[in-house]
């Protein structure tokens, strides 16, 4: 327990756990859409309990429950978007797409909160977009169908959870609280609430097949969704803007090297320096921003 004192092993642990997210959701046999659901179900529970057992009172503005509950609505999209893309493009390439919400943010700061990039983030972004056309390859027409969608639903991610980052921020303008952990509970049930709608429309099941995936849906909610997100959140107070940087590289550097150890995927040459460029892309747009954490 001392060493999870420290905050800068506690960021490190959390962006490892988030890093295993999308392994969960390739490893279960049930449809996106449930997958997701199940993360968010299992990973409120816990937040719930959480807060149960430390009795946390849960003083919220009615400013701060409507921007949650946008923020749930965003975080549902991410979820949707994000577990397709999972299904046809792997873990790892996936979760680079989702971190070009880098550069949303980037843009929305420019259009909603006139703040204009550095230099260095200017730069950031033809890069990133050199290391993705290194990726996915530079003749998008001859690549098969699902693997431009799965590309497509990668980057709508992105979009989606810079809306949700955008509108957790807006709910905690006021929050007296340093670690966001009533305001991840609410969104979590929020969410649940909306993928159950979503897994029930799609006419999928909410059956899961087997004690094995139960397990793997457990894990995902639990470690990686409530774990993770507490590690990181009760630390990026107290790192300094250098670590919550190397954080954030952390985790699709990661999923990507699961992507490979566990579900061999093939790595060329030219893809591991696209991924280099993208994931350095993403530390530089990503700076000035950690600041604000």
């Amino acid at each position: 327990m001392r060493l999870l004192a420290n905050p800068t092993l506690r960021l490190f642990i959390g962006a490892a756990l988030i890093s295993l997210s999308p392994v969960w959701v390739k490893l279960v046999d049930v449809p996106p859409s449930t997958s997701g659901f199940y993360r968010v179900l299992f990973g409120s529970a816990a937040l719930v309990i959480y807060l149960l057992v430390t009795r946390k009172r849960m003083t919220l503005s009615r400013r701060a429950w409507l921007m949650l509950a946008v923020a749930a609505i965003f975080f549902a999209l991410d979820l949707w978007f994000w577990h397709r893309s999972i299904n046809y493009v792997g873990p790892g390439l996936s979760t680079l797409l989702a971190n070009f919400q880098v550069f949303i943010m980037m843009l929305a700061g420019v259009v909603l909160l006139k703040q204009f990039p550095r230099p260095i983030q200017v730069l950031a972004v033809p890069m990133a977009l050199l290391g993705l056309s290194l990726i996915v390859g530079l003749d998008w027409n001859n690549l098969p169908d699902e693997y431009q969608l799965g590309v497509i639903f990668g980057l709508l991610t992105a979009v989606a959870y810079a809306g949700y980052l955008l509108s957790l921020r807006q709910a905690r303008q006021d929050s007296p609280y340093k670690v966001p952990t009533r305001e991840m509970a609410v969104v979590s049930i929020i969410c649940t609430i909306i993928m159950a709608a979503t897994v029930l429309g799609e006419g999928e099941s909410l059956s899961i097949p087997s004690y094995a995936d139960f397990g793997w849906l457990v894990a995902y909610g639990v470690l990686s969704h409530s774990l993770g997100g507490l590690f990181i959140a009760s630390s990026l107070p107290q790192v300094t803007t250098a670590e919550a940087g190397l954080a954030l590289l952390l985790q699709p550097t990661l999923s990507f090297v699961w992507d490979v150890v566990f579900f061999s995927r093939p790595m060329t040459a030219v893809e591991l320096l696209g991924a280099c460029i993208a994931l350095v892309a993403i530390y530089l747009g990503a700076r000035p921003a950690s600041k604000q954490v």
